[in-house]
């Protein structure tokens, strides 16, 4: 039932029409007057339900900022699987939203289920943030508790998706719907207002804060948890100042019996003699009542337009996931500011945050003044357009990246750095079928290699002879190689002579803008190196050489280290986004033990501001699609679906999700084709979508509840023509 209609009848909305009984429905909620804001028509209830929508989107997307590093770095998965388990958490909290339009629809109410999934949803923060303490268990547990915690918060907030906004819209009284369209915008601006302080702050709470001597991705899971108990408060605090409407009934399982019943009626009903009907979903009307059917009608024509809308979201989420990756090989230093790869996420809720208020207060009225139609419908199609540009200009960042890369080892191919730690210079030659000189000259003692030198293979493994001349004294060596793989050949000191070495470099390769280091030690002891975020570092003596270890950008005057019978400090100075280094422990000097610095592969030499573009357009396309979209679901909803087309709309979102993984695991393409063809596919949506739109005859105010109230003959022929003009669904 409409439950702002101004008739106060308690007639039950489904009367049933055949021997199967369609269960009435509960009386309206009683029309108490609300208090309003300041004397406005704005009901003071729909505060307490944007306060509850901030503190919940600043748990979720808080936590969702740093999962992607939690996967790699604290549960050691691989990029794949935490690019996979990401998308399909997302997917998820999207799938979900059906299940809680469901309870609140046909049980609960949209109050009480709001309120028990928020529970949930807390208890799901509280064991993901237990998973992330690394004196509980092993990695095994910490799965588990993840997992688990993930399962639960995907359900809580996927649950709530639906109700929240049709909530908070339930507050209005009919007349005043520009009032509701409004606050549809404050709505959407209180989502990105959390998630833009969210996305600022938890990357800074899981890197600035250590505990247990590792980044504290506890601490960062555990506040937006504290939010979220926060957000349930609030919301509970408001209880009295809602109008709550009842739930309608089993709503959902009548839609799904009457779509069923229309289809088995038509196709049993083939033959000539039955007199045709102007909607297939007239075929129900021998079993379900009239109204039933004209909400029926209402919802399946949205449903047929969400069909295109999965591909938007499919580009719009992988700002989390490929645009994050994309950042990590950009260089985050703004000059007055230093931006971390997975902080650029912020830029998206920051600049809604300036685009809803822009395009609502300037954009749309100056469109509105040149006389031009630019409907709900239209709005979307031209968001679409706005993302379909914005991974245009993310491929041709990619491309760029790509050229500033270094070169990778092909097949049958090796990259080799020299690096001279003897007193004197070395020429080196490789022995072999073509004898040749890896450079024109010797290399000096402690020079810094501007490069890799390429060398080729005959088989997938080889072993390269070398001749190492030094005092006029021949050393020969030999060192076994595999293909694609990139080598450091240390020449050393050994007595009056000097020996070789071959070190693998493969693991030279940095993620999420960190710097990835080793340490070599030409002392004659072990040392301990302390670099603060992990472990100490163990360096063996007489040219041991450690493992990589990656740290985050910054300034390293003084790293602690530690032998036997000393303690020193290092100076490393500035380590630069995504840059390799070497570091050689020596003590030539009567200074002590210094390091000397070598940088294996360079920064990166691409700023991150060059994304800047990009999540300008697929924002603006954001804000007139999804702002719209939502305001426009409600709109055509049907007022005792209106919470199953809002989860219709998030299952949209998780579909999009969906393409993202098959397109990733399946494409086989480069990251700039595969930008390119999600702006394409876009825009082929959106061709589709315009088509679509054009035949769409939008609901007006007031004609679903006028059928209600009139059950005239007369009234619902002409409601039935209005639903099947230009569109057969």
């Amino acid at each position: 039932m409409n439950p702002f209609q101004k008739n106060d009848s308690k007639e039950t909305l489904f009367l049933p029409v055949s021997t199967e009984e369609v269960p009435p429905q509960p009386p309206s909620f009683p029309k108490k007057p609300s208090p309003k804001i300041c004397g406005s028509n704005y009901p003071l209830s729909i505060v307490f339900i944007v306060v509850n929508e901030f503190c919940e989107r600043f748990s979720y997307y808080g936590m969702k900022a740093v999962l992607t590093l939690y996967f790699l770095y604290f549960l050691h998965w691989s990029e794949n699987t935490s690019t996979s388990v990401y998308h399909a958490f997302s997917s998820l909290c999207y799938f979900t939203p059906i299940l809680g339009a469901a309870i609140a629809d046909s049980w609960l109410g949209k109050f009480k289920t709001i309120i028990y999934l928020s529970l949930v949803y807390v208890l799901g923060h509280v064991i993901k943030s237990m998973g992330a303490l690394p004196i509980l268990g092993g990695q095994m547990l910490h799965t588990v508790l993840s997992m688990v915690g993930l399962s639960l918060i995907a359900l809580g907030t996927g649950g709530i998706k639906p109700c929240v906004a049709a909530f908070g819209g339930d507050q209005f009284e009919e007349k005043h719907v520009e009032e509701r369209t409004r606050y549809f915008s404050v709505f959407y601006l209180s989502i990105n207002a959390g998630s833009l302080i969210s996305t600022f702050v938890t990357p800074m709470l899981r890197g600035d804060v250590q505990c247990f001597g590792k980044d504290c991705y506890a601490l960062a899971f555990g506040v937006p948890g504290l939010l979220m108990l926060i957000a349930l408060v609030v919301f509970a605090m408001g209880s009295k100042l809602y109008r709550k409407p009842p739930p309608e009934g089993n709503i959902l399982n009548q839609v799904v019996k009457c779509i069923w019943f229309a289809i088995s009626s038509r196709f049993k009903n083939r033959s000539g003699d039955n007199p045709k009907r102007e909607h297939w979903l007239d075929w129900a009307a021998e079993k379900y009542p009239k109204q039933l059917i004209m909400d029926v009608k209402a919802l399946t024509r949205v449903l047929f337009l969400y069909i295109p809308l999965p591909m938007f979201w499919a580009l719009l989420d992988q700002q989390g996931s490929r645009w994050t990756l994309q950042a990590t090989r950009m260089n985050g230093n703004l000059g007055f500011f230093v931006l971390q790869p997975d902080q650029m996420q912020v830029l998206n809720p920051f600049l809604v945050l300036i685009f809803i208020p822009l395009f609502d207060l300037v954009i749309y009225r100056l469109v509105s003044k040149c006389g031009i139609n630019f409907t709900s419908l239209r709005k979307m199609a031209v968001g679409m357009i706005l993302a379909c540009l914005a991974f245009a200009v993310a491929a041709a960042v990619e491309i760029k990246i790509n050229e500033m890369a270094p070169y990778q080892p092909d097949s049958q191919e090796i990259f080799l750095q020299v690096l001279n730690l003897a007193d004197d210079e070395v020429k080196i030659t490789v022995l072999g079928d073509e004898n040749n000189t890896l450079l024109a000259e010797s290399i000096k003692s402690f020079q810094n290699m501007p490069h890799y030198s390429k060398l080729h293979l005959k088989t997938k493994s080889q072993n390269f002879h070398f001749q190492l001349k030094y005092h006029n004294v021949s050393v020969y060596t030999e060192h076994s190689v595999e293909e694609k793989i990139w080598y450091t050949l240390i020449i050393r000191e050994d007595g009056e002579s000097i020996s070789s070495m071959m070190v693998k470099d493969e693991e030279n390769k940095t993620t999420n803008g960190m710097i990835a280091m080793r340490f070599v030690n030409t002392l004659h002891e072990e040392v301990n190196v302390s670099l603060g975020t992990d472990a100490s570092l163990i360096v063996a003596e007489d040219y041991g050489v450690s493992a990589y270890r990656t740290v985050q950008r910054g300034e390293y005057p003084t790293v602690h280290c530690r032998t036997k019978n000393e303690d020193f400090s290092l100076n490393l100075g500035l380590l630069d986004f995504g840059a390799v280094y070497l570091f050689v422990i020596t003590n030539r000097t009567n200074q002590g033990p210094q390091a000397w610095k070598m940088e294996y592969m360079s920064a990166n030499k691409m700023s991150i501001a060059w994304q800047l573009p990009q999540y300008a357009l697929v924002t603006a396309g954001e804000v007139m699609f999804s702002v719209t979209g939502l305001e426009f679901s409600y709109s055509q909803a049907p007022s005792s679906m209106k919470s199953v087309l809002q989860a219709a709309w998030l299952l949209t979102v998780a579909v999009g999700n969906i393409i993202v993984l098959i397109v990733a695991q399946f494409s086989g393409l480069a990251q700039w084709a595969e930008f390119i063809l999600f702006s394409c596919l876009l825009l082929v949506v959106c061709l589709i979508f315009s088509i679509m739109g054009y035949y769409y005859v939008p609901l007006k105010p007031g004609d679903v509840q006028g059928s209600a109230d009139k059950q005239t003959p007369q009234i619902q022929g002409n409601m039935i023509n209005l639903e099947t003009k230009k569109t057969k669904v």
